[in-house]
């Protein structure tokens, strides 16, 4: 690990695809709604975490139609108010992301997730609340795995007012406790005015940053991203003895250009189901690559979450 600090991996030039920019959802009127808010579950002791299926070679490399429990989904969407411009306000466990969050879903959301289309916060948040409740509440991973919200600290609000952003990442530094085990924090960061995505995951025991982006490139493509998280490192360092020490990781291309959302969610889900800390430089051996089938088994996962958690 320390001989490959500071080094970068360089991809076959025919997976290499043009960088796309993947927009956040657009603001929606605020229509009428319900407020729902989730019970914890019954956590299973005998594992560090919930078991999730496998990748690689049990899942086909190709897609097809839509699946069952996505259309049953959608035809609940197109039967309910949300056609008519109605949202649900959803309110999140405090543990997801060390603060109270409530996330609005309207229809925009849904066709995101149906049409297999550029991801905004929204979605983005909520696949993240289905992982901590499927993999983590309750388990030892609770200590392992912590998550940012993009809704805090994206590059709009950084131009906007990068004191404040940094702040907002120390609060989140400190709210997870002393950081003195070996620990990653999950920061999926989008570029802003219809930006791609890309997953920052900060080991803050060690200093150790790993920049996972489905687009060839590094973290020089986004100087105020590395900035904010350099001064909230250094902030927070001066409370600890620390060392300095940063690791850039690569992770698989994508296929197209609509796909970094869902990438960086699989991203997340695969390093918290293999509870691992440390990210190798050519990625998990499990997941040398993802194929669209990938991508849509974790579509169905959240079909399902939104499904058992009523909120449609």
């Amino acid at each position: 690990m320390r001989d490959a600090v500071g080094s970068f991996v360089g991809w076959p030039s025919d997976l290499i695809f043009p960088d796309a920019e993947t927009p956040t959802r657009p603001t929606h009127k605020v229509g009428k709604g319900i407020s729902r808010r989730i019970e914890s579950v019954a956590s299973q002791k005998e594992v560090p975490g919930r078991k999730l299926k496998s990748a690689g070679k049990d899942i086909p490399t190709t897609s097809g139609t839509k699946s069952q429990i996505m259309m049953r989904l959608e035809k609940m969407v197109e039967e309910s108010d949300i056609m008519h411009g109605a949202i649900r306000s959803i309110d999140f466990d405090e543990g997801v992301f060390g603060i109270t969050h409530f996330e609005i879903i309207a229809k925009e959301d849904m066709q995101q997730l149906f049409e297999h289309d550029e991801l905004g916060i929204a979605v983005i948040h909520t696949y993240i609340w289905y992982m901590y409740v499927t993999l983590m509440r309750g388990t030892e991973l609770c200590n392992r795995f912590n998550f940012i919200a993009a809704s805090r600290i994206n590059a709009t609000l950084i131009t906007k007012n990068l004191t404040s952003v940094k702040n907002d990442l120390v609060d989140r530094f400190m709210a997870a406790g002393d950081n003195t085990t070996p620990s990653l924090y999950f920061l999926p960061f989008n570029s802003g005015n219809g930006g791609h995505w890309v997953l920052v995951a900060m080991d803050l025991s060690r200093l150790i940053v790993y920049y996972l982006d489905s687009l060839s490139g590094d973290w020089s493509k986004y100087p105020s991203m590395k900035k904010t998280v350099d001064a909230a490192i250094l902030k927070f360092r001066s409370k600890k003895n620390y060392r300095n020490r940063k690791d850039i990781t690569w992770c698989p291309q994508q296929n197209n250009s609509v796909d970094c959302g869902f990438f960086v969610l699989r991203f997340m889900r695969d390093i918290i189901a293999l509870n691992r800390i440390d990210i190798p430089k050519m990625y998990f051996d499990e997941y040398k690559s993802y194929s669209r089938a990938h991508l849509d088994e974790m579509k169905d996962e959240l079909c399902q979450f939104i499904i058992d958690q009523r909120i449609i």
